[in-house]
């Protein structure tokens, strides 16, 4: 029978032994706790956690080991290529492709010189090389390489180009009609090839074979029907080639080619017998391109982003283009004939920023080019002016085209017409400030003064719509308005003294060999006259603008007055003092100090309370 103070003993070692075990089991169970959290904090961007169970009821004995979930595997994604990824990936392998064309050009070249492979031969070793790198291309795209399995598909459809051409030009082993059909067949191929496998890399490579066509088949002879409907094919293979692929790059590259193309025949074949001919597929082109960007539609997937703006900068330079093209041809025949066409497309663009597509029309995008479209037909318009007018024409074109835009903006309620609105008035005030100061012998009922006053009242129209406006822009425009049509008021008001005197001084001048007695007096007399009348003009134009101020309560207008009327007193005292007669000298003092009295009088009174809180 065992000894009770044994058995008690061996009880007691047991529970030390459970209790040390215990605070074991604690601190694992607090390491495996923060291994857990780490791991989580981990995983957490790659996939959900399970969460772990609750924690069991806090129990006498040991506590068991908490479930630790399996870490999870990241998926096997390709980070985002940066600068140096892209560098060897995409354009060493761009230049890899270039060099291997040298060295296989290099190659065949000192292989032809030595005769090693005669003409047939060099011919069908290019034909079967290009279609063998696109055929061997594909296994590296089905690998995963498709990268470098595009970049074996432009090598080998390079190739092919280059063959076929060696057959045509250098060899002549087959005519031009079935080069132009073998290589057509290779444009086809290689866009099917996009189509198929939805890269737009490829369809690259096939517009820019489709463009390298005629350059390459070209005999130096003057094929303008051929070229120009080919390059009009080509361009329409390439709009509905967009509207099935969101492939926007290509409009661009397509308009560089044909602009290309069309530049390189201009200069070497062109004459006045090609102008209908010339004008009808320069018409033909415009059109095409000026389509393209409403019917290839607006880019709305993230990723097309960078290029969301190729059809707003297609519509400006199709414009830009084809007025000039037309423009040279057409004022070789027609004497200022430039301007009814900037007319014409200013009436065509008005008509295509209706076009946009509804789907489009509520998107930033789409609006945006909307607008481009409208300020494209108002700056057709804007240069229509000074083409077909001349003299001060030209400044009233441009005044009553900022009246007719401004009454649009107003009636559609448009800020971005109210802004062409202003560029035009600007231009018109500026050409009458700084061109149109022409000399007039009749006083006030002149062509001058016709525009001054057209000028105004433009100005005049657009503060009286920015002051009825709840808007802060609005408002400085307007003040800004105000300004400048006070200004422009005293300009022309001066310019008429200066031409009133100037008639009257020319008059007096001595006719050759005969001497007119006092001439010299007259015409200093005349002189005083003019600069005692430009400060008696300041005057009275200042107290009606500070009359004008205290009517309306408006401190900007009584401000115009002041800066006005302090002009005027520097002009009294440091001018006409030593250059007037004694009369015009006392009454130009007497004039200023009974205004200046009248002003400070107005202000003592205190009329529009402003010294009030």
């Amino acid at each position: 029978m065992a000894d009770p103070r044994n058995l008690e003993r061996e009880v007691e070692e047991l529970r030390q032994l459970a209790h040390e075990l215990s605070a074991r089991i604690d601190r694992v169970e607090q390491t495996l706790r923060s291994q857990s959290s780490s791991v989580q904090q981990e995983s957490a961007a790659w996939a959900s956690i399970t969460p772990a169970p609750p924690p069991a009821p806090p129990k006498s004995g040991p506590k068991p080991l908490p479930y630790i979930p399996p870490r999870p595997l990241a998926p096997a994604t390709i980070p985002e290529a940066d600068l140096e990824s892209r560098i060897g990936s995409h354009w060493l392998n761009r230049i890899g492709i270039a060099a291997v064309l040298v060295g296989v050009s290099y190659f065949l070249k000192y292989a032809f010189e030595n005769n090693w492979i005669g003409p047939r031969g060099r011919v069908l070793i290019g034909l079967a090389a290009g279609l063998a790198l696109i055929i061997w291309s594909e296994r590296f795209r089905h690998g995963g390489y498709r990268v470098f399995s595009y970049s074996l598909k432009a090598l080998g459809i390079g190739i092919l180009y280059l063959s076929l051409w060696a057959a045509f030009q250098v060899y002549s082993l087959i005519p031009g009609a079935a080069a132009l059909v073998a290589m057509l067949v290779v444009t086809s191929g290689a866009a099917a090839l996009a189509l198929r496998q939805d890269t737009q890399i490829l369809a690259l490579f096939a517009l820019l074979g489709g463009f390298a066509t005629p350059l390459l088949l070209s005999t130096g002879r003057d094929r303008e029907l051929e070229l120009f409907l080919y390059l009009a094919l080509l361009d329409l293979a390439t709009l509905v080639l967009v509207t099935v692929k969101p492939w926007r790059r290509l409009l661009v590259l397509a308009f560089l080619g044909t602009l290309f193309e069309y530049i390189e025949w201009y200069e070497t074949f062109y004459d006045r017998g090609h102008f209908p001919l010339t004008l009808g597929f320069a018409t033909l082109f415009f059109a095409i391109f000026a389509v393209a960007p409403l019917i290839a539609g607006l880019p709305a997937e993230p990723e097309a982003k960078p290029f969301w703006a190729i059809p707003h900068v297609l519509a400006f330079l199709n414009a830009a283009v084809y007025f000039i093209q037309a423009s040279v041809m057409i004022e070789d025949l027609l004497d200022k004939g430039s301007a009814w066409m900037a007319v014409g497309l200013a009436g065509v663009y008005a008509f295509l920023s209706r076009q946009i597509r509804p789907a489009h029309r509520e998107t930033r995008a789409g609006e945006s080019l909307r607008l481009l479209h409208v300020a494209i037909a108002v700056g057709f318009i804007t240069i229509a002016i000074p083409i077909r007018l001349e003299s001060h024409w030209i400044a009233v074109g441009w005044l009553a085209e900022s009246a007719a835009l401004l009454w649009l903006a107003n009636r559609i309620n448009s800020d971005f017409l109210s802004v062409f609105a202003l560029g035009a008035l600007s231009l018109g005030v500026a050409r009458l400030l700084f061109i149109d100061n022409f000399y007039s012998a009749r006083l006030l009922l002149n062509a001058r003064m016709a525009v001054h006053a057209l000028a105004i009242a433009v100005l005049a129209l657009v503060a009286w719509q920015g002051y009825y406006r709840d808007d802060d822009d609005a408002g400085k425009v307007a003040s800004a308005c105000v300004i400048a049509l006070n200004l422009l008021a005293v300009i022309a008001l001066s310019r008429e003294v200066s031409d009133y005197y100037r008639h009257a001084i020319a008059a007096l001048q001595p006719v050759p060999g005969h001497g007119i007695p006092g001439e010299s007096s007259h015409v200093r007399n005349l002189e005083i006259g003019r600069d005692f009348t430009y400060s008696a003009l300041w005057m009275g134009y200042g107290a009606l603008l500070m009359f004008a101020g205290f009517w309306k309560r408006s401190a900007l207008v009584r401000w115009q007055a002041l800066v006005l009327i302090a002009i005027t007193i520097f002009k009294v005292f440091l001018y006409d003092v030593w250059q007037l007669d004694r009369g015009y000298r006392i009454v130009s003092f007497v004039i200023l100090g009974i205004l200046l009295l009248i002003i400070s009088f107005a202000y003592q009174r205190d009329w529009l309370e402003l010294s009030q809180p």
